[in-house]
């Protein structure tokens, strides 16, 4: 059974692969990007803003957080024979939550999340499967593509946005080009 879970995603990262290399070709020879329609009504596109591809990756964030330290001391109470009930602090495992609290805050990749991605000539459209608006992610903003197998997005007025799966690739090849035509 792993042989063929293997089989088939080593198939479709080739046909990936494929695809994006196919059109990276395509736009080196002078060809241009087709428009395609998009089924959803509650997708507002704006006047002249046409839909290039509508598919499915998985997303995620870059960014760090606040360190929320633990606001309660570790420690145990003991109940000597001699001293009575008395609190016994644990300085040892106070430092591990600290550190764990300082390590659980530093940027990483956060809010992994599967969403349907539309690219349009002026932007990215992105809606979590479990969300019900749409994130606008416009190509003016953009100021860093990094393409590959995963594609990561760096914009100008918010975290980085990873885009990873089948079509990433494409994707990434596609915003370059749109982002290269709209200068």
């Amino acid at each position: 059974m792993w042989r063929r879970r293997n089989q088939v995603e080593d198939s479709s990262r080739h046909d990936a692969e494929a695809a994006a290399t196919g059109l990276l070709r395509h736009l080196q020879c002078g060809g241009d990007l087709a428009s395609i329609t998009v089924a959803d009504a509650d997708l507002p596109l704006a006047d002249g803003e046409l839909a290039v591809a509508d598919v499915a990756c998985e997303t995620a964030r870059f960014y760090g957080t606040e360190v929320v330290y633990p606001r309660t001391r570790a420690g145990y109470y003991e109940s000597h024979p001699a001293f009575g009930r008395r609190w016994v602090p644990n300085p040892r495992l106070d430092a591990r939550r600290h550190r764990e609290a300082e390590a659980a805050a530093e940027p990483r990749w956060r809010d992994h999340a599967p969403a349907r991605v539309v690219l349009t000539s002026t932007g990215l459209r992105l809606k979590p499967f479990n969300a019900g608006a749409w994130l606008p992610f416009d190509h003016a903003l953009l100021t860093e593509v990094t393409v590959g197998p995963e594609v990561q997005l760096c914009y100008s007025v918010c975290a980085p946005l990873r885009l990873a799966g089948p079509p990433a690739a494409w994707l990434g090849i596609a915003i370059e080009h749109l982002r290269r035509t709209a200068e």
